[in-house]
């Protein structure tokens, strides 16, 4: 039995899952668990496939032992696939078993594979190459443990345990299980892609480097499960000790053959990002606390899949493909040829857009160079095809006695691989180019001079100011007048998207949690005034001032007035807009379907929102930017009974951080209702244990800002037998305080209390204009929602009277069974948040007004009409 040609259970898989990977990146904000998903689909399905494929090849090859048959292969790696196919779906569906059985068929092909490795060592006693076969019993005896953090993990998700296990997962996963299998192979693998024979030392320093990377894993995932920081990074310098025991024969080899192949190099790219991460991560475990030490581990990850994982898998492969298709010389080298081709240009678009990528760029460059950065991986997938034809077509040829035509090398191969990469290099900066293009507001705009006519004393004051919490530490800096002042801005919190704007027009830009920047203020001769520019959070007390001193008289800013940190006004810049309360909406105008959406089928109910940051026209003549769930405001109506379980996946697609809190639910509320930045999403699960007319909101600071901009909307738990009725309508009343005609929400407006509007489903008089409809007799239940932020709602019906009320939990008037008889209530009283409905019949044809009874709010908006007809 041969491995040689074409074989597709060997070759597609790992093909399949590249594919699948890079299509979860394109679409990754319309799926739960994006960058879970991302990550897995390389880590486990394309890297964990060819471990399995070429660990055992390495094995075969090496103990000189026959191939292994291709139907015990075959069933191993339908094994390992199907795993990890089941693996997937459990975790987007969040059904923890499913996710359980996936890891139990990954783990049971992996061990079947490691004990049959063991046996096969055993029966080669003294072979020189048997250590680096070890590499790969030891890496398949490793994944169990990763397997079990896992999916602790997944059970565990958002347990206090979730930042320790998923340190430890990574690390017995990507250092052992991965890590180990790379670092064995390049023993052999790497002098062999060099063409060169392995250097001097080679079999001993792999004898001594795996015990030594062994213990180094343990001691770091025995740290991260302690949350012992001085054990992780003694296990992270033992890792790193145990890479230079086997990087210094490589070493000696590529001195002998440098590097000229794209695999040669993709492979080096991948070994020096494994080791650039690690020395991140040390750093970074032994300066910072375990929480921000678990963000690093957050920016780190896909650095490494990126970096490490996928070039390794495709260097590897483009020099392991073209030997075992086979057919003589000249097939490998047409093979080959195909295989380098724009290799420099490839090279160059992957390495310099990741490190791109991992500087604090604003999020549209990153967005832009990392899609170029995926199209440089992805282009592998055309490329081997098209090497695997070569390789036939030359094979065809030898076997009919065709000479193919010797290509043509050129007179300069070094000078066009040199241009080649000059073009991949300047696809880079194109990408940054449009990045900042599209985004031109995250990057610096004139800057006026601090310096107020103090001169320069040449000396420099640096600082680092920490954003987080709505607060940035220290919030107030001295500096020595004529000093050049520096300030490293850091955004440490968790989902919240920050930035320092400074008076003199100097600015951060924009900052996802983790990043950093730089502002140069430049030579400091006056007081400053800074504040975080986002919506609402300069209003929090998100401020800075800088101080100087060393002056006899207090300088002051350029408006003449002394910095307090106070500030007032919308932020947004221009006039505020203004509503005319007689203006009617356009012809076209399409009120909000007010009707009760149907009670959805099933128990288990799956929603996906996506939060969009969007203009629109918000009253009549008005224009304002809103943020809204699902592209509406209020956003979408939820509805279930009792019991049900709904499973949220929410994805932020606006510009700074968000979140949502789901109050028909009861669970802590640290990582459900977290803050997530742009571009990311999370998974939200609860069950409606309780009846009510429930309201969700983002409960990102300044909540009173999100909520004012549009992130509102309710969720309708029936009570139990809550009788049918002939029209159920849902009403949300919400206040709008404007800013600039396209601005955002005027935050001190919002702080005062004082709406520009108060409106029923995001619309003032929008059932005015389009009314509610109803029939004499026909029984008509409203259910209603205060969303605020800030003011009561006192719910009336002109000409109506109530004969069932229930509010909060309870029922007011009437019962299941019937409404009440020779009583009844006039208004549904409701502070913000709070919900009920009520129930009424109308005894005869008209038009009966919808107003809250807080008379001022009816005429700022919050008015409607139903019309009765016969």
């Amino acid at each position: 039995m041969t491995v040689r040609g074409f074989w597709p259970m060997r070759d597609l898989p790992t093909v399949g899952w590249l594919v699948m990977a890079a299509v979860a990146t394109l679409v990754h904000p319309f799926v739960p668990e994006p960058r879970w998903l991302m990550i897995h689909l390389l880590v486990v399905g394309a890297a964990g496939h060819a471990v399995l494929v070429w660990s055992r090849y390495f094995a075969d090859t090496l103990l000189r032992r026959p191939p292994t048959p291709r139907r015990e292969q075959t069933a191993r790696l339908i094994l390992f696939n199907g795993g990890v196919a089941v693996l997937v779906v459990g975790m987007l569906s969040g059904v923890w078993p499913l996710t359980a059985a996936g890891a139990s068929l990954v783990v049971t092909a992996v061990v079947w594979h490691a004990v049959l490795l063991a046996r096969q060592i055993r029966r080669a006693l003294g072979n020189r190459f048997a250590p680096t076969v070890r590499y790969y019993v030891a890496a398949g005896l490793l994944l169990p443990a990763g397997a079990v953090l896992g999916t602790w993990m997944a059970y565990d998700d958002g347990g206090v345990l979730h930042e320790r296990l998923r340190l430890a997962h990574i690390a017995v996963n990507v250092l052992g299980f991965l890590g180990l299998t790379v670092l064995g192979t390049l023993v052999t693998l790497w002098p062999t892609v060099l063409r060169t024979r392995i250097g001097a030392g080679a079999e001993q320093a792999a004898r001594r480097a795996l015990p030594v990377l062994i213990a180094a894993i343990g001691v770091l995932v025995g740290g991260a499960l302690a949350g012992w920081r001085p054990a992780i990074v003694v296990g992270l310098l033992g890792y790193l000790s145990g890479i230079t025991v086997l990087a210094l024969p490589a070493i000696r080899s590529a001195r002998v053959k440098p590097p000229s192949s794209f695999a040669a190099w993709s492979i080096l790219c991948a070994v020096c990002w494994l080791a650039g991460c690690l020395v991140v991560v040390t750093v970074g475990a032994a300066a910072t606390g375990f929480t921000e030490l678990d963000a690093l581990i957050g920016e780190v990850t896909p650095l490494l899949a990126v970096g490490f994982v996928a070039q390794i898998l495709i260097g590897a492969l483009s020099y392991l493909v073209p030997v075992v298709l086979g057919g003589g010389p000249s097939p490998v080298r047409a093979a080959n040829r195909v295989v380098d081709t724009g290799g420099p240009a490839r090279l160059v678009m992957t390495n310099v857009g990741t490190i791109v990528c991992a500087l604090p760029v604003p999020s549209l460059i990153r967005v832009v160079v990392s899609m170029l950065v995926l199209g440089a991986l992805v282009s592998f997938v055309p490329i081997l095809f098209a090497a695997i034809r070569a390789s036939r077509l030359a094979r065809a040829a030898a076997r009919d006695d065709v000479v193919p035509a010797r290509p043509v090398e050129p007179v300069r191969a070094s000078t066009r691989r040199s241009g080649v990469a000059i073009a991949g290099l300047a696809a880079v900066l194109v990408a940054a180019a449009t990045g900042a293009a599209l985004d031109p507001a995250a990057l610096d705009g004139p800057v006026t001079s601090a310096a107020n006519g103090v001169p320069p004393t040449g000396h420099t004051t640096t600082v680092e100011v920490k954003a987080a919490g709505m607060r940035f530490t220290p919030d107030t800096i001295e500096v020595p007048a004529g000093d050049r002042l520096v300030i490293t801005v850091r955004n440490a919190s968790a989902g919240d998207v920050h930035d320092l704007v400074l008076d003199t027009g100097a600015k951060s830009g924009r900052l996802a949690p983790g990043e950093t920047a730089v502002v140069d203020v430049g030579v400091a001769g006056r007081d400053i005034e800074g504040w975080c520019s986002v919506a609402g959070h300069r209003q929090m007390g998100m401020v800075l001032t800088i101080r100087v001193t060393g002056m006899q008289h207090g300088t002051t800013s350029p408006g003449g007035a002394r910095g307090t940190g106070k500030h007032t006004g919308s932020g947004n810049g221009g006039p505020r807009a203004t509503v005319d309360p007689s203006a009617t909406p356009p012809e076209d105008f399409r009120a909000r379907d007010a009707r009760l959406p149907a009670l959805p089928p099933g128990r288990v109910h799956r929603v996906r929102l996506v939060i969009t940051e969007t203009e629109r026209e918000v009253a009549p003549g008005v224009r304002q930017t809103v943020w809204t769930y699902n592209g509406t405001v209020p956003g979408p109506i939820l509805r279930g009974r009792v019991g049900d379980r709904f499973e949220i996946t929410l994805v932020n697609d606006g510009t700074i951080g968000h979140s949502i809190d789901f109050h028909a639910g009861a669970l802590a509320p640290d990582r459900p209702m977290r803050t997530i930045p742009p571009g990311e999403s999370l998974t939200y699960t609860f069950t409606a244990e309780r009846a009510g007319v429930w309201m969700y909101h983002c409960s990102t600071e300044p909540m009173s800002t999100h909520i004012a901009a549009g992130l509102f909307g309710a969720v309708v738990i029936e009570p139990p037998d809550l009788p049918p009725v002939d029209r159920s309508y849902v009403l949300v009343q919400s206040e709008m305080y404007f800013g600039p005609q396209g601005g955002t929400p005027d935050v001190a407006a919002i702080q005062e209390g004082k709406p520009d509007a108060v409106v029923f489903n995001g619309y003032p008089h929008q059932y005015a204009h389009r009314p509610l409809t109803a029939k004499v007799g026909e029984r008509v239940r409203l259910w209603v929602l205060d969303a605020g932020p800030n003011r009561p709602l006192s719910f009336h019906v002109v000409g109506g009277q109530f004969d069932r009320v229930w509010s909060e939990g309870r029922w007011l008037v009437g019962s299941p069974s019937a409404p009440a008889t020779g009583t009844g209530a006039q208004v549904l009283p409701l502070l913000p948040a709070q919900g009920g409905f009520v129930e009424l019949t109308f005894p005869e044809a008209g038009h009966y007004p919808v107003v809250d009874h807080v008379m001022s709010d009816a005429e700022r908006g919050a008015r409607g009409i139903i019309r009765v007809t016969k």
